[in-house]
């Protein structure tokens, strides 16, 4: 009898210590935090060359981190951009491969699926754009325990809507919007609350809240896209701070106003980092979803807002995606690194799975770039593949220094493919494609390889029929 008591004990005792380790181990797990802005170009913060905004806090955190100079967004507008983010797929394979209003489904695999597996708490505070309300896309049913801000990508052009989502409910607001669009959308009439302000509330709370034991926070802000309903007096944000007294057009004060505000933003998540004392346990990366716009009465010549980079949103030429992206974390990531390593938004998922601990699942098009991040040795990409169904259609890939580009490839499958050497040529200026017909062949055969038809997006006029 003592001795199976002894043995009850000792057993409990082994369980109990058990537990207690893998209660230890989940603990030690990085937090992550995924701060997306909108519509931020290349050239507009200071580390990376802006001279006019100021961007102090996210410079600081290019100083205390690692700043990747060669990444690129999932596409050139937002849906699809969020897709390859969330999924791993680039926009020859994601489900949503343009900003229609289509949900993710449900066998289609988020990243916060995969880190609600491997034990942390999920949150989502900002722009979703994949899923409708009610419905299988939103952001609940997609692996995230909490979610506030909108679902729909117009709806979030209105910086002073009548309502936001928190989870599946409507959180009604005290703006009013005359005649507003189905979605939301429309410039308000009565502006009381801004949404940036509401959503950086709420996922300060988020982080607050959860603390205590490993979370993912994917901070999707709508800063400085425009209310493209409001016209010229699209910059819409509640003062021009620093830039108030300056002699510049509305528009021109709205958009650094914006950015700044969005920078006094990230200087106060840093700060609650440090309070909370998981500072030196959380992975941060800011970036943007994909280059700079020319809405609601900005002009990013402005303030040279894709800095040398060749086009801006909607255009496949690296103004239009290639974006900022820095990650900070204390003791792995050393201070003030830079990285040419070429990657992209589908590299975030194994990224993180990496950084969880957990199994990158096969089939992916994304490469973790957490070797990078840490010093070690970094696979490379073979290639990088992008498709845009707007504006004609157009195709784009990078293979090492070479990038290709096809333009209006719904009349034309076989449009001609322009030719750049991005490493001399980071303009993009100079087409050398009659000079390298043996680049061009291989790049174009790729191409064909990378794409897979889409009844919902398709980029050729076969494909639609």
């Amino acid at each position: 009898m003592r001795r199976s008591t002894a043995l009850t004990m000792l057993g409990l005792t082994i369980l109990a210590w058990t537990g207690f380790l893998q209660s230890a181990e989940g603990a030690t797990k990085p937090n992550i935090i995924y701060v997306m802005a909108d519509d931020l170009g290349y050239g507009d913060l200071g580390c990376y060359g802006q001279a006019v905004i100021q961007t102090p806090n996210i410079d600081k955190l290019a100083t205390e981190g690692m700043r990747f100079t060669q990444h690129y967004s999932g596409s050139t507008v937002c849906a699809p951009s969020r897709c390859a983010l969330m999924t791993g797929l680039h926009t020859g394979h994601c489900y949503i491969r343009g900003n229609k209003r289509v949900n993710l489904r449900p066998e289609d695999v988020t990243v916060a699926e995969l880190l609600k597996a491997e034990g942390y708490t999920t949150g989502l505070a900002g722009k979703w754009g994949l899923g409708i309300e009610g419905e299988e896309g939103v952001p609940n049913r997609q692996g995230f325990d909490f979610f506030f801000g909108y679902l729909d990508q117009q709806h979030a052009h209105n910086y002073y809507p009548t309502f936001l989502m928190r989870n599946e409910e409507r959180v009604l607001l005290k703006n009013e919007v005359p005649d507003p669009k189905p979605s939301g959308a429309g410039k308000a009439s009565k502006k009381v609350e801004y949404s940036h302000d509401l959503i950086m509330e709420e996922g300060l709370d988020f982080i607050r809240r959860n603390h205590e034991k490993p979370f993912f926070l994917y901070f999707a802000l709508t800063i400085p896209h425009a209310n493209n309903e409001a016209g010229k007096e699209g910059m819409e944000v509640p003062d021009y701070g620093i830039y108030k007294d300056k002699d510049w057009p509305e528009p021109k004060k709205g958009m650094a106003a914006m950015v700044s505000r969005m920078d006094t933003d990230m200087g106060r998540l840093m700060a609650l980092l440090k309070e909370l004392k998981i500072d030196d346990n959380t992975l941060v990366i800011f970036t943007s979803d994909n280059g700079p716009h020319r809405e609601g009465g900005n002009n990013p010549e402005w303030f040279d807002s894709n800095g040398p980079l060749r086009g801006i949103k909607r255009d496949l030429y690296e103004g239009g995606i290639r974006v900022p992206l820095i990650a900070r974390w204390p003791g792995k990531i050393a201070p003030g690194s830079n990285t040419n390593h070429i990657s992209a938004f589908w590299d975030f998922l194994p990224t993180a799975m990496e950084v969880a601990g957990g199994t990158v699942p096969q089939g992916l098009d994304g490469i973790s770039y957490l070797p990078a991040l840490t010093g070690k040795a970094q696979k490379e990409h073979d290639t990088l593949y992008w498709e845009f169904t707007e504006q004609g259609g157009r195709q784009g890939i990078r293979e090492g220094d070479w990038k290709g580009i096809r333009l209006n490839v719904f009349k034309n499958p076989n449009a001609p493919l322009e030719l750049y050497n991005v490493k001399d040529d980071l303009g993009e200026e100079n087409n050398v494609a009659e000079k390298h017909p043996e680049v061009v062949a291989r790049l174009n055969g790729k191409i064909d390889t990378a794409h897979t038809p889409s009844e919902i997006f398709p980029l050729t006029a076969e494909e639609k029929r």
